[in-house]
């Protein structure tokens, strides 16, 4: 098995892998606004679902980004869904630059009901939050890494996506961020059901419950 300390950043092979085992991993694309009322839009992988009660979301920040600034100014966003018809305005929407995200990748907007950026329309469904609380990060020197916790107040989803009171994630063919540059799309899925109750394995037939038991006593 080959292993490495990632804390001393050698691990000896082309690329990082770490990213490429904690996967799939979901996109918060965000949409944000900032003081003046200019849109931002920006996805992230680092994105995920931390609490029911109240429903609670996550995303991380590796660096001062726009969203990041955003969202300590106005505290609120819109986490919008990805999915394959999105993929390409998702990607675009990830490029360094100045302009307006919606406009660079032609996306047209839908007005949120509880908070002020907006939501991208045509996107499968859509996440209104209003912020929690922004945790710091381990950084390295000079580069702000942090986490955004923030409590889902309103939520959208396609009428198309809902068979039989469910969420059909094979019909909303969801993207999800894999490691280095790959992604993957949801195109099956299988049921688990969850065991009730736990039934220990059984003891050898050499050993004796009362042995079992007695052994375990000091």
């Amino acid at each position: 098995m080959y292993s490495y300390d990632p804390l001393d950043e050698n691990h000896g092979l082309r690329y990082d892998p770490i990213k490429a085992l904690v996967m799939p991993r979901p996109i918060g694309w965000v949409s944000t606004m900032c003081s003046t009322g200019k849109f931002n839009l920006a996805p992230y992988s680092f994105f995920n679902l931390v609490n029911t009660s109240p429903y609670q979301v996550m995303m991380a920040s590796a660096g001062e980004k726009d969203s990041l600034k955003n969202i300590e100014d106005t505290g609120e966003m819109v986490f919008n869904g990805v999915s394959l018809p999105q993929l390409v305005a998702m990607n675009t929407t990830s490029s360094l630059t100045t302009e307006n995200e919606f406009e660079l990748a032609k996306l047209s907007t839908l007005p949120a009901v509880q908070v002020k950026p907006p939501r991208v329309a045509n996107a499968p469904w859509h996440l209104e939050c209003r912020l929690d609380q922004i945790i710091e990060l381990r950084s390295p020197p000079q580069k702000r890494h942090a986490m955004v916790i923030a409590t889902i107040v309103q939520v959208h989803i396609v009428k198309d996506a809902l068979r039989d009171g469910k969420v059909d994630q094979v019909q909303l063919q969801t993207v999800a961020r894999c490691g280095y540059r790959d992604y993957t799309v949801i195109d099956s899925l299988f049921e688990l059901e969850r065991p009730l109750t736990y039934f220990p394995p059984p003891l050898p037939a050499t050993i004796s419950l009362e042995r079992s038991v007695a052994g375990h006593r000091h």
